[in-house]
């Protein structure tokens, strides 16, 4: 139970996706790029909302799939290294007005 002025603070839509295209540039277990598992974990998504999203971003280009064997494996792509750096300057500028993003 929430006491006081403590609220729960639920990730945006775009929050999501700058998370899971961070962890798509940062955090990839090889060179081949993360599973939807890893991304599922570190970016703390559901299957059923991240399939939607990882399609939307290989679609727009932000991300780029390959196929193995075993699975879908994601890496960022340079547009997806555009875009995180442009979400990232302005949610930092947005917070400088209180804004959250």
């Amino acid at each position: 139970m929430l006491q006081g002025s403590q609220t729960i603070s639920y990730r945006t839509h775009m929050n999501i996706i700058g998370d899971i295209l961070s962890t798509a540039r940062d955090e990839i277990p090889d060179e081949n790029g993360a599973s939807v598992t890893y991304l599922i974990r570190k970016a703390n998504v559901s299957y059923g909302r991240i399939s939607k999203i990882l399609e939307t971003l290989v679609q727009q280009g932000l991300l780029e799939q390959t196929s193995s064997a075993r699975a879908c494996k994601y890496r960022i792509s340079n547009r997806g290294r555009e875009f995180l750096q442009a979400y990232r300057g302005f949610t930092e500028f947005a917070e400088t007005f209180g804004l959250r993003i």
